[in-house]
């Protein structure tokens, strides 16, 4: 058995439960969790908030641990090696998706880290809000940052792959000038990311409190979204805009931001759809909304080596497992900055 943290019907608080994962299979790497990151979307899945929660929930998806075991046909992993676990513990690998290692588009569904159908008890998968894990190696990642930075990497696995993804497919970089909207969990990841590879970077926040600590994340400048003065400043100068708020808002002042052939990336998901966007503002500059989502295990990979290599990891708040509740509360109210992790050697006491 093994301790975790969970919730066993909807709009309970999570609370301490005993777990079963599998014994290693010839291409598993079992993992003692050394830090698990918190993110939103544990918040949304846990309470019931989004359909389809499968109870009891564990959740976690940014998983930083040590390997104590590995299969017989495992080669890339030994016991002692700093690891990580993202978002997806297997995907059907055979697909198109799944062959051009974009496993995050898996035609057949990948299985999430936590809610996902398995083959294991309880018939879902369980997350990392426990003290081990059991993972194909196919789904660990290799971590080289100093132990010191450990806690702070494993918002990594889900934040940073999040906004690495989309900056790297749309080519931010030395001569590009980048939009981050939103300045949280994600967005503090997303000017930081801009920033290492080079780009020129531009930070929007509603919050005139949150220009220092934007400049502070590497933003070259801030913007106050309702300055409409500082808005038109900017009119037809991006050629990427990634947009990491998840509240319904009205695309149309972002966009108009862009230069022809400029594209918005949203990466956030709304309660409420969007107000519908001006679609001559699109067509007259050839400009784009798009979508992304997180990134394919090689992607992971990249991106964890690259920050290791520019010194990258998140801003964090650590918590015990007991003060999980609060946490969450403290989410709700965007009381983070900006990310919490829990140190899972607190599963002990």
């Amino acid at each position: 058995m093994t301790k975790a943290f969970g919730v066993v019907t909807e709009k309970a608080p999570l609370e301490a439960l005993e777990i079963v994962r599998r014994e290693p299979g010839a291409h598993d790497v079992s993992i003692d969790i050394a830090y698990c990151g918190v993110c939103h979307s544990d918040l949304h899945q846990a309470r019931g908030e989004w359909a389809g929660t499968l109870y009891p929930c564990v959740p976690g998806h940014e998983i930083v641990g040590r390997v104590t075991a590995v299969g017989s046909e495992v080669s890339a992993f030994k016991v002692g090696d700093t690891v990580g676990v993202g978002c997806m513990v297997d995907s059907c690998q055979h697909c198109p998706a799944c062959d051009e290692g974009l496993e995050q588009y898996c035609d057949n569904g990948f299985v999430g880290t936590y809610n996902g159908t398995t083959a294991d008890a309880p018939g879902h998968t369980l997350g990392g809000y426990s003290q081990s894990i059991v993972v194909s190696d196919k789904f660990v990642l290799k971590i080289s940052h100093p132990d010191e930075q450990l806690a702070a990497v494993a918002p990594l696995l889900c934040a940073g792959i999040t906004t690495w993804s989309p900056l790297r497919h749309w080519n931010a970089g030395p001569g590009k000038k980048v939009g981050i909207v939103g300045i949280g969990g994600l967005g503090h990841m997303g000017v930081k990311l801009a920033h290492a590879l080079g780009a020129h970077v531009v930070a929007f926040t509603t919050s005139e409190s949150k220009r220092e600590a934007a400049r502070e994340l590497g933003a070259d400048d801030v913007v106050v979204s309702r300055n409409a003065d500082e808005m038109a400043a900017h009119a037809n100068s991006f050629d990427l805009i990634l947009n990491t708020v998840a509240a319904s808002h009205d695309l149309d002042a972002f966009t108009a931001l862009l230069k022809r052939d400029g594209t918005m990336t949203l990466v956030g998901v709304p309660e409420h759809p969007h107000p519908s966007p001006n679609v001559a503002a699109l067509i007259f500059r050839r400009r784009a909304i798009a979508g992304s989502l997180i990134g394919g295990i090689a992607e992971t990979q990249e991106m964890l080596d690259f920050c290791a290599e520019k010194g990258v990891v998140a801003d964090i708040e650590m918590i015990d497992i007991q003060d999980i509740n609060e946490a969450y509360d403290r989410m709700q109210k965007s009381d983070v900055k900006y990310r919490f992790v829990i140190d899972n050697a607190t599963l002990q006491a």
